[in-house]
């Protein structure tokens, strides 16, 4: 089995390669930056860095990571006391349901949002429109249903499984289209599933883009829906409970999806409200070893008032069950800047990548998390957001 630490590793080193620094003499030249977020404890997986520090920016960019920086700075954030992390990346989202999204999500510290099949291709260039105004880098993945997320279930009647209105839509906007959304819960697409998901391949193959499905309560066992799905496909809510969960009854990994993960198929939170996450299933993936590779909010407008509440809140949720306070940071940033070409240079405070940088209170005390079935658990930890910087400017919390 691949397991996360293993993964992790792997996501260190590839995004550790993947910048040139600034040469030294330079940074130490500078006598003014644009910014200097001083005294925080600066977290950043891609270079196993964990440690109180300054960060200077200029020209949108990280020039300087220090233990001091002594230059004068246009601007200076004090983060004594708080953590200091690379812009956070959530992979599904609903971001591009409103004009507000995206500027919401972005208080929260997501500098980089995926909208992941609000809409179908008949009405697709609404959520392409919000993502190319969008501050931040925001990119949609398009239901293969073509009428998007319906109340009756987005592809119930197969019809609206069209390939070729999919097909045009991608050529059209392609460059905001980065992937195709497969919803095969057993409400969504009843029995389809197989079929909705060969033709979401069908249309994803043919742009060389990957597919997410949102699994959980399938018609079909979901071995059989994953042996279908190739390296740079994503499994959302994988925390989902029977049947046909990804862990059976004696807490064993479906083997289909260890052999997924092995050909290197990603599997993500994707926490949402209704039929995504219960504990008890939680714990036995956990225990299993097989923990995500990514965090995501499945996020609303309404997320507030849910149990979703905001990224760094569902990045908490696993601190209980083993995970480290950088490996839940990883599942936000390194992590899932490998998934997406748009985010290739981002989820890093590396020197010389863009200058996207969330600040997040790490609270200890006693917190309660829910689940999607109304249970909760109580926490010691929890994250929340205090700032956000992108591109090397503050943005304002209100």
């Amino acid at each position: 089995m691949v397991n996360r630490r293993q993964f992790l590793s792997a996501a260190v080193a590839a995004s550790a390669a993947s910048f040139v620094r600034i040469p030294g003499t330079l940074a130490a030249q500078a006598s003014r930056f644009d910014l200097v977020i001083k005294g925080g404890r600066v977290i950043d997986p891609s270079v196993h860095l964990d440690a109180v520090r300054d960060v200077a920016i200029s020209g949108g960019r990280i020039v300087l990571i220090e233990p001091s920086v002594t230059a004068t700075a246009v601007e200076t954030i004090d983060a004594r006391g708080k953590l200091v992390v690379p812009g956070l990346l959530d992979i599904h989202t609903h971001t591009g349901r409103t004009a507000e999204g995206p500027g919401m999500v972005l208080r929260d510290g997501v500098t980089g949002w995926i909208d992941a099949g609000s809409q179908g291709a008949d009405r697709i260039a609404d959520i392409v429109a919000i993502a190319r105004s969008s501050p931040q880098p925001g990119r949609v993945l398009i239901n293969i249903g073509r009428a998007g997320i319906l109340p009756d279930g987005d592809t119930m009647d197969l019809a609206r499984a069209d390939v070729t209105a999919a097909r045009d839509a991608i050529a059209k906007h392609r460059d905001f289209i980065v992937g195709v959304k497969a919803r095969l819960s057993r409400e969504v697409a009843g029995t389809n599933d197989v079929e909705v998901l060969r033709r979401s391949q069908e249309v994803a193959s043919a742009f060389n883009l990957p597919v997410m499905i949102h699994m959980g309560q399938t018609a079909s066992p979901i071995g059989k829906l994953v042996s279908m799905l190739k390296r740079g496909d994503i499994v959302t809510h994988l925390f989902a409970p029977p049947p046909n969960a990804i862990v059976d009854e004696g807490g064993h990994i479906d083997p289909e999806v260890l052999a997924a993960r092995r050909r290197g198929v990603w599997f993500d939170v994707g926490n949402g409200v209704t039929g995504h996450m219960r504990w008890d299933t939680i714990g036995q993936i956990m225990k299993a070893g097989f923990w995500p590779d990514t965090f995501s909010t499945d996020w609303n407008v309404m997320s507030k008032t849910t149990g979703v509440v905001d990224l760094p809140n569902c990045m908490s949720k696993l601190l209980g069950y083993g995970m480290t306070v950088s490996d839940a940071v990883a599942c936000a940033t390194v992590n899932a800047a490998r998934m997406f070409p748009v985010f290739n240079d981002r989820g890093t405070l590396n020197v010389g990548a863009p200058a996207d940088v969330a600040i997040l209170e790490l609270r200890a005390g006693t917190f309660e998390f829910l689940d999607n079935y109304k249970g909760t658990i109580t926490g010691r930890q929890r994250f929340f957001p205090s700032g956000t910087v992108l591109a090397g400017k503050k943005i304002p919390n209100a």
